[in-house]
């Protein structure tokens, strides 16, 4: 843990520095091809898994059963019915679930007998239900102008929040990489699509904006008034900022998957909690790729979208050209008069070679922001008081 800390302090502070940003080429390069293998997924992977709400067909619930095998309600449908998709899923320790295509009413009848005699429990105890296209269709069709509805506030909330459509492009193009990631591991999985995972697909854009509102705050801060800064670029506060909020990103992540890992692992998997399945692995993946979408893509594309504005080149080339003056040789050393040779002039124990050594080192640093080559960038209070930022608590 204390490791963990020092690493967080030493990102704040500069000491330490993970390039998001001089890499930005590179990282969304990667963000690119990973949302095109997300889109191809359902393609070849036979499209998404819809639940019952959104295609429509019969359901049927068996309650108060000793035995909840998945098997045993397979077999009763396929026996009394010419079913060619039946889903049977343990909702509870005595509750089982099948769900089937649209069934007539003699196909109904007889199914819901089977399960009756296949789980052997009394006829009050199986009901069944029917959820017709029409349904289905206005589900789709709400959910899908909901997504919409979502993106379309939340781009300009963005942009009325940071005051700057870029910002506001940067961290949508993060929480649509959170949305075509998720649902392509969501096909993959072969997860059924249920109103439980649209709600958690709407979830996860929530943690993927707030964690993108977390960094952006903290790049606005580092970049304002970045013109008049000549120790360091646009792109590298960038960097910094990113780098500083690193460390938070990762807890408020931990703290979002570690619940949502017990639902999806233990109620899900170990208890076979089976309508847990499908919210919790919505949540479970898109709160990973939420936290990589901001670091990854958003701030990395804010970079990229600002680096050819004319007074961040100004900024840039005007930090570049202080670095080149101050890595050049000093040619003010003191000539000592008198002689030929144009040799320093020096006492017998050397102290005047050393004071203009010294001299000279000095005049080096203050043109360097008193900075050495080894040592790291110093951060300064933001509020403009010449107070060096040691880091803050992580």
């Amino acid at each position: 843990m204390p490791k963990f800390a020092e690493f967080g302090s030493n990102l704040y502070t500069g000491k330490t520095s993970l390039p998001f940003i001089p890499k930005k080429k590179l990282w969304l390069g990667i963000s690119a091809v990973l949302v095109i293998i997300a889109v191809l997924i359902p393609v070849f992977t036979g499209g998404f898994k819809m639940g019952i709400d959104f295609r429509g067909g019969s359901e049927f619930t068996v309650s108060d059963s000793q035995s909840t095998d998945v098997q045993t309600g397979k077999d009763a449908v396929s026996k009394h019915a010419s079913a060619s998709e039946t889903e049977v899923t343990k909702i509870a320790s005595d509750t089982v679930r099948v769900q089937t295509e649209q069934l007539s009413d003699d196909d109904t009848l007889a199914v819901k007998q089977a399960l009756q005699k296949a789980y052997d429990v009394k006829a009050d105890d199986v009901t069944s239900s029917y959820v017709g296209p029409t349904w289905g269709e206005g589900v789709t069709r709400q959910a899908t102008w909901g997504l919409i509805a979502f993106v379309v506030l939340a781009t300009v909330g963005m942009a009325l929040y940071f005051r700057t459509v870029k910002m506001s492009l940067s961290a949508i193009a993060g929480l649509l990489f959170t949305v075509i990631t998720t649902a392509g591991i969501y096909a993959l999985v072969g997860f059924e699509v249920t109103p439980s995972a649209i709600i958690g697909f709407l979830t996860i854009l929530s943690y993927s904006l707030y964690d993108s509102v977390v960094v952006f705050d903290k790049i606005r801060e580092n970049t304002k008034g970045y013109r008049e800064n000549t120790k360091t670029t646009f792109a590298e506060e960038v960097n910094l900022a990113v780098n500083q909020t690193l460390v938070r990103s990762i807890n408020t992540s931990v703290v979002g998957i570690l619940p949502v890992g017990s639902i999806l692992f233990i109620g899900a998997f170990l208890l076979g909690a089976g309508t847990l399945q499908d919210l919790s692995l919505a949540l479970f993946i898109g709160i990973i790729m939420g936290t990589l979408g901001t670091l990854f893509v958003s701030a990395p594309l804010y970079a990229l979208l600002r680096q050819g504005e004319k007074p961040i080149k100004e900024q840039t080339e005007r930090v570049r050209r202080g670095v080149a003056d101050t890595d050049a040789p000093d040619s003010g050393a003191e000539i000592s008069e008198g002689t030929t040779s144009g040799s320093t002039r020096a006492s017998g124990d050397g102290s005047a070679s050393a004071g203009a050594e010294s001299a000279q080192e000095g005049r080096r640093s203050d043109r360097g922001g008193g900075r050495s080559a080894d040592s790291p960038t110093p951060r300064y209070d933001p509020s403009g008081r010449d107070k060096p930022d040691n880091g803050a608590v992580i």
